[in-house]
């Protein structure tokens, strides 16, 4: 993430457009397909961790989605003892980075919250890279806290593979549930908290305008500070 974003800001004082450079194509928004499979959750507040690249961008765009009562940013995948920013993003920790979700599923569903990952946030087609950032840290992941979650994902990801939207194979994996761990605070709220940081514009706002513009009806416009 620092490296890419190292190069676009190189770039920029260059004078130079940053989609130039192949590694940091402009990623677009993709109309995903209304899911068929529905989720059934029922009454409470429910659980679910996302992987799809750097977390400051997961965590932005369901930081403004109705229903979502907590986003925060942190590692999935790895141990304890390597649940540290400087240290997965060395590679080899197993973890990626991830956002949990709480939710209301009165309000916006699991299988919402799928089309609105996909259409806005993480490439699925894409292994172990999203956008500019390359490694497995930053692959695309779903981590199901429940049956029905799992059942929902994985029906979902083969209508994606038989929608004909992606050209390439899917290859964002449903992987089981293990310890997440709270990433550090400065990277909470990162985008409310950096609205003009190089990545945040460059990356990251663009996915919260395509939100607002593709899912009207769940876009909320406050951002939704540290699960408040």
């Amino acid at each position: 993430m620092k490296r890419a974003l190292a190069l676009a800001l190189a770039a920029t004082s260059l004078g130079l457009s940053a989609c130039a450079e192949p590694a940091l194509a402009l990623e677009e928004p993709v109309n995903a397909p209304v899911p068929k499979r529905i989720a059934n959750e029922g009454a409470g507040l429910k659980t679910a961790i996302f992987a799809g690249g750097c977390f400051w961008g997961v965590e932005g765009v369901f930081s403004h989605v109705k229903g979502v009562k907590s986003a925060v940013s942190g590692f999935h995948g790895g141990s304890a003892g390597t649940a540290r920013y400087n240290t997965i993003i060395a590679g080899g920790t197993n973890h990626a980075e991830a956002v949990k979700i709480t939710y209301d599923p009165y309000v916006v569903r699991y299988d919402e919250l799928l089309r609105i990952f996909f259409s806005v946030v993480a490439d699925p087609t894409l292994k172990n890279r999203q956008g500019p950032d390359v490694g497995t840290h930053y692959r695309s992941a779903l981590v199901p806290l429940n049956a029905e979650q799992e059942a929902v994902a994985k029906a979902y990801l083969r209508q994606m593979g038989r929608s004909g939207v992606w050209k390439r194979p899917i290859v964002t994996k449903v992987e089981k549930h293990r310890k997440f761990y709270t990433a550090e605070g400065y990277h909470q709220d990162f985008m409310a908290k950096n609205p003009r940081h190089g990545y945040i514009v460059r990356w990251d706002a663009p996915k919260v305008k395509a939100l607002r513009a593709m899912f009207p009806s769940d876009y909320r416009a406050k951002f939704l500070r540290d699960g408040r």
